[in-house]
């Protein structure tokens, strides 16, 4: 599967189409570039483009579209409403599939140096790749803009670039490359044309005095279209959602008599953005993303949407599913999944002949095993949304006993899922203990890990049980799954360790 990075660089022409499109052409030129968007603006005559590859294709194209900016457009000519300071203004990386902050970090870094000693253009590296922690944030970078860049490089210190000349590059200024997370750019129009207004706005929703995490904004001037806006770069959407963005400059507008009369968003959009703010306005209840027809599909038609990778990306997104439980299941899973694997490798061997028929049927035990903790997997998301619907369903209804049940009822799921776990998770340590003992030696270390994933497994889910249990409203129940979610674990504890010493002593043997 490729490795896939976005790259969303800008540039300063919104004016001119056939500028902006000898430029997407030459960066395109690229082998294996998909161009995602492009947008132009001829208030701000700035354009955004998105395109996404891997990643020493994107470097490469990157790398192109900058220097055919630098040879078309000429910033001691260039009038916006938009901040800059290079023809390219800015090139953010974003990991996307099979790619790490860390690796954009460094492709970062190559790019920057080669548009500096190639280009003669000085470069600022931003954001997460920022060498300096006062260059992280951009529009510190880019304080003073071209002109006044011009005026101080050379002079201020802390105005040296990371890469390239120590003097601004006559026509083409200067770039900031970065590596960062997926953003939104998002404006919201007013009816005014009062500037005073729109910084007012801006100044009081950007986090850095004192508004909304996670947002950057300015106020601008649409002078072909007479009205004042508020741009604005959403840096992390789950912390801060757009509704939440758009109902406080309402909020700010109305306090100055101002109307909203229009909104954009500049380029891509992940899907959950969206979602997330109809959902709200909608007031949805226990509404789910698997809902969506294209997310369906996707996953019906093997898109990388259901791979392990986007999994992963998944657990780390900083929502509540999938969480530990479902972690714990697919441990299991995996741990089910290398005791099959062992006696596939040992089954039909002359040498194990005795056992061949014993670890056939065992095998079968595995893989029944290793299907059933991967709906697990599933099904312990699924469990804790239902939680989650039933806890939002009951604050808009509190007094509802048909609400108060449904509360109950999806609290117990989510600890009889789990629970299930652990005891899945036992007989798959049994399962690794036979391997252990009967299966080929070549493989006695993948024994060994299956007995370790498994009691991972169980370990995880149990957590999840105790979690849980205080959900639990019923004395009995609640002491009953406790008891035996104790018993499972002293029994994969002793197994655990029969298969360590096992392994162990077959490895340290020889």
């Amino acid at each position: 599967m490729a490795r896939l990075i976005e790259c969303v660089p800008n540039f300063s022409e919104g004016a001119r189409p056939e500028v902006v499109d000898a430029i997407v052409a030459e960066l395109t030129s690229v082998e294996g570039i998909k161009l995602l968007d492009k947008e132009m603006d001829a208030s701000h005559n700035r354009a955004v483009v998105s395109f996404l590859g891997e990643p020493e294709a994107v470097v490469e194209a990157a790398f192109r579209g900058a220097r055919k900016a630098a040879e078309l457009i000429d910033l001691t000519k260039h009038k916006g409403e938009h901040p800059r300071m290079g023809a390219t203004d800015v090139i953010p990386l974003v990991p996307l599939r099979d790619v790490t902050m860390q690796d954009c970090v460094d492709l970062a870094k190559t790019l920057g140096q080669r548009i500096g000693e190639e280009l003669a253009i000085p470069v600022y590296l931003y954001e997460a790749a920022a060498t300096k922690p006062e260059r992280e944030n951009l529009a510190q970078v880019r304080s003073g803009e071209f002109e006044g860049l011009r005026d101080a490089i050379g002079k201020d210190p802390s105005k040296k670039p990371d890469f390239g000349p120590e003097r601004i590059h006559p026509t083409a200024g200067a770039v900031a490359v970065g590596a960062r997370m997926p953003l939104v750019a998002f404006n919201v129009n007013l009816g005014s044309k009062n500037m005073s207004v729109a910084r007012k706005i801006a100044r009081a929703i950007r986090f850095s005095h004192g508004g909304l995490r996670y947002v950057k904004a300015l106020g601008f001037e649409l002078q072909d279209i007479g009205l004042v806006q508020i741009s604005m770069n959403l840096v992390n959407t789950q912390g801060t959602p757009i509704q939440r963005v758009f109902a406080l400059i309402k909020s700010e507008a109305e306090r100055y008599g101002v109307p909203i009369v229009g909104s954009e968003i500049v380029g891509l959009v992940p899907m959950n953005a969206l979602v997330d703010v109809a959902e709200h306005h909608l007031r949805l209840e226990g509404f789910e993303r698997d809902q969506i027809l294209e997310t369906r599909l996707l996953g019906e038609t093997g898109s990388t949407e259901s791979s392990l990778s986007h999994y992963v990306e998944e657990v780390s997104a900083g929502t509540a599913v999938p969480g530990g439980g479902s972690v714990s299941a697919l441990a299991g899973a995996l741990a089910a999944a290398l005791s099959a694997m062992v006696c596939g490798l040992t089954i039909g061997k002359k040498k194990y002949s005795a056992v061949s028929e014993e670890l056939q049927e065992l095998r079968s035990e595995c893989e029944g095993s290793r299907a059933k903790l991967l709906k697990l997997t599933e099904e312990d998301s699924h469990a804790y949304q239902q939680v989650l619907k039933s806890r939002r369903a009951l604050t808009v209804r509190p007094e509802e006993k048909a609400r108060q049940d449904a509360v109950r009822a999806a609290s117990t799921k989510a600890t009889e899922v789990p629970l299930e776990v652990c005891r899945e998770s036992v007989r798959v340590l049994g399962q690794s203990k036979v391997v252990a003992e009967k299966g080929n030696v070549n493989s006695v270390s993948d024994a060994g890990v299956s007995a370790c994933m498994a009691h991972a497994a169980l370990v995880g889910a149990s957590l999840n049980v105790y979690i849980n249990l205080s959900s639990i409203e019923e004395e009995s129940n609640r002491n009953a799954m406790r008891q035996e979610t104790e018993a499972l674990r002293e029994t994969g504890e002793k197994l655990y360790g029969e298969v360590r010493d096992l392994v162990e002593g077959k490895l340290l043997s020889g």
